[in-house]
């Protein structure tokens, strides 16, 4: 699975700055969001959004 904390584009290349803004990052695994379904609503400042992977097991976050 991909951590995305590591992910080439998020990386920074001071090592105390990059300590600091992973200790602030939480992670989720998608299946603890989901469990055994394919889709979840997840509610953000009164707004319902639905998280949802796709027949390609990709993620798609919609409004």
């Amino acid at each position: 699975m991909t951590n995305f904390n590591d992910h080439p584009t998020k990386r920074n290349s001071d090592p105390q700055q990059a300590s600091k803004s992973r200790a602030v990052t939480r992670e989720h695994h998608a299946s603890d969001l989901l469990g055994e379904k394919k889709e979840a609503t997840i509610i953000h400042a009164g707004e319902h959004y639905r998280l949802r992977i796709t027949a390609n097991n990709k993620l798609i976050l919609t409004k």
